[in-house]
């Protein structure tokens, strides 16, 4: 998946100096073109790791039981993915992979162009529910994510907003479909402390201690049960924050 965080131009921390193994998977050959074809592969790799995250979670997703499920030796599988972190990239970009850019072509409104893809990005962390966590933990630019980083552009571009302004709109916006998609399984997973935790505030707004809490939840609506509605609302309201322009200081 595309990176949550805003890029960082700094040159610090370039290229590996000579001799010196690539951190990133990305800049490290699938294979030399040497020897006998290897067996398996970097997209065979993430599909097995994929398949028993999700129905596991993330944490099942270990070099063992992925060697397990390809048929291989746990040590010979550290010959195509070198450490466990190199997986999680390669289970990321996978990910990034599910998206139809042709079903998602930019139409020139940027505003309903966001929102088709952020509805895209929701429905993939749904079918995946360990993505969002990693996406904010350890963001990734495989190729797939590049994919998709250049289409937001794309679809971006109308807005008038500089390079860089755009790119901070894709953190934004990143950031904002992922923690929705946290809290969506949070609160499934915790639908008792949901209801203690509404009680604890309707009190606490009761108490006369939070003026302004009280106040807020005098004029508040009546909250839809339907996380699309919810979720709409809230991203109508980052997209007009992302694609606002830029003010000098």
């Amino acid at each position: 998946m595309p990176s949550s965080k805003p890029p960082n131009h700094s040159s610090s921390g370039g290229a590996p100096q000579p001799g010196e193994a690539p951190e990133l998977i990305w800049l490290r050959p699938e294979r030399t073109g040497r020897g006998p074809r290897p067996a398996h592969s970097r997209t065979s790799i993430a599909a097995a790791a994929i398949e028993i995250a999700d129905a596991e979670g993330l944490d099942a997703a270990s070099m063992r039981r992925v060697a397990a499920a390809l048929g291989a030796g746990t040590m010979s599988l550290y010959n195509y993915v070198p450490k466990k972190e190199h997986l999680l990239d390669l289970m990321l970009d996978a990910v990034a992979g599910e998206y139809d850019f042709t079903a998602l072509a930019p139409t020139g409104d940027c505003r309903a162009d966001l929102r088709r893809l952020a509805h895209e990005q929701l429905a993939t962390l749904r079918r995946h529910p360990w993505a969002a966590a990693l996406v904010i933990a350890r963001p990734g630019l495989g190729p797939n994510a590049l994919r998709y980083t250049d289409h937001f552009l794309a679809v971006t571009e109308p807005s008038g907003l500089d390079g860089a302004a755009r790119l901070e709109a894709l953190a934004l916006l990143n950031g904002f479909v992922c923690q929705y998609a946290q809290y969506e399984r949070t609160a499934a997973a915790g639908a008792k402390w949901q209801a203690e935790l509404a009680g604890y505030l309707g009190r606490a707004a009761m108490s006369g201690q939070y003026p302004h809490l009280a106040a807020a939840f005098a004029t508040a609506t009546p909250p839809s049960g339907d996380p699309d509605t919810v979720f709409d609302r809230s991203l109508d309201r980052v997209i007009t924050a992302a694609l606002a322009p830029v003010t000098p200081p």
